[in-house]
């Protein structure tokens, strides 16, 4: 399949010209009031984090000893699942 790019314009990289975006204390002076969830102020804290480190030490010496083998077909099968928990929830909504 060949995608046409003709209908598509890249912004550039890089500024041809003189800075013309405002300073950031102008941009805008007006307040906005943020709340965050239980859940985003435990992850925040650091509080309760799910962290094997005992596994993660494993994980590293295996990569760095060459041990540590990837199994495609079980990435492959957990990403299959989460795509189809991700559409059945969106169906049951």
């Amino acid at each position: 399949m060949k995608i046409d790019s003709s209908s598509f314009k890249a912004p550039p990289l890089r500024s041809t010209g003189p800075a013309t975006q405002k300073p950031a204390e102008s941009v805008n002076s007006g307040t906005t009031a943020v709340s965050l969830s239980a859940a985003a102020s435990a992850l925040k804290s650091g509080s309760d984090a799910p962290v094997n480190s005992a596994r993660i030490q494993e994980i590293k010496e295996a990569i760095a000893q060459g041990r540590f083998k990837i199994n495609p077909e079980a990435i492959a099968d957990g990403l299959v699942n989460a795509a189809r928990d991700l559409l059945n929830s969106q169906r049951k909504a």
